[in-house]
């Protein structure tokens, strides 16, 4: 029984991946990160066989190790917008996961927001938060820039971008995750996308692309058309990186050998 809910799951997972998500992103074929056809890590990843990928959804769904929830509620503190605009600045908030909500030179920046209450295309299945955050996107003050590190659903939540965007001055995202927000209809004005060692400067504070050691894609049928960062970014008085999702990897050395040492790391 188990075995058969267990690829009726698989199934369904499939079929919507396919029928209810976006097409694949433009290609950037101009980054050296790109290579027939998809983006690329400098050290092949090893893929898990078909097999593995079996044990792995077995294990999660029905053998899960001993202390992966809560036994009881997270403590929250909950936020205001008062509380956020009297704060000092070089002030950071995590809000869960990797939304980190940064306050540096009187404005503020936000990392992979994910409000939504499980990291899924649909909001009935799929992995789900432990604590809802410690504020809502319409109390949040306007956001300077929103900081994306690649396209997971636990990094990059449709439902938030898109209640971000009438609040949100900037998009700054690694190649090809630029391309989705303006499908979302975010105004391609305020999107900005960037390879590895590319960047900006926003507010006085810089924020520069750097490589992580991951994947990317939202469907079955889209892995790797878009790009994955992690992120440098530098104020008058902070230096920090922002690693999104990344394995370790030789890249940490350069990055700290052009950009360290850092203030605060954000793993």
């Amino acid at each position: 029984m188990r075995l058969l809910f267990a690829t009726l799951f698989l199934g369904i997972a499939a079929i919507m991946s396919y029928c209810t998500l976006a097409s694949a992103a433009p290609a950037h074929t101009e980054s050296p990160q790109f290579a027939d056809g998809k983006f690329r890590n400098p050290v092949r990843m090893r893929e898990h066989s078909l097999g593995e990928m079996a044990r792995l959804w077995w294990n999660f769904m029905f053998h899960k190790p001993q202390g992966t929830m809560p036994t009881a509620a997270i403590p929250v503190h909950a936020l205001t917008q008062a509380d956020l605009l009297a704060a000092p600045d070089d002030t950071l908030y995590r809000l869960g996961h990797s939304t980190m909500l940064l306050k540096l030179g009187g404005a503020f920046y936000l990392t992979d927001p994910v409000f939504s209450e499980r990291a899924s295309p649909v909001q009935w299945a799929g992995p789900k938060r432990f604590h809802a955050p410690p504020i809502s996107i319409e109390d949040l003050p306007p956001i300077k820039a929103v900081i994306l590190s690649h396209d997971h659903y636990d990094h990059l939540d449709h439902a938030a971008v898109l209640a971000l965007a009438a609040k949100t001055e900037h998009f700054l995202a690694p190649l090809g995750v630029g391309d989705r927000l303006v499908e979302w209809g975010i105004d391609a004005g305020k999107v900005q996308q960037f390879d590895w060692w590319q960047g900006t400067q926003i507010g006085g504070v810089r924020f520069v692309a750097t490589p992580s050691q991951h994947f990317s894609g939202r469907s079955l049928n889209d892995r790797n058309s878009t790009l994955w960062a992690s992120w440098v970014i530098q104020s008058d008085a902070l230096r920090l990186f922002f690693s999104g999702d990344t394995g370790y990897f030789e890249g940490f050395k350069e990055i700290g050998r052009r950009y360290g040492p850092f203030d605060i790391a954000l793993l």
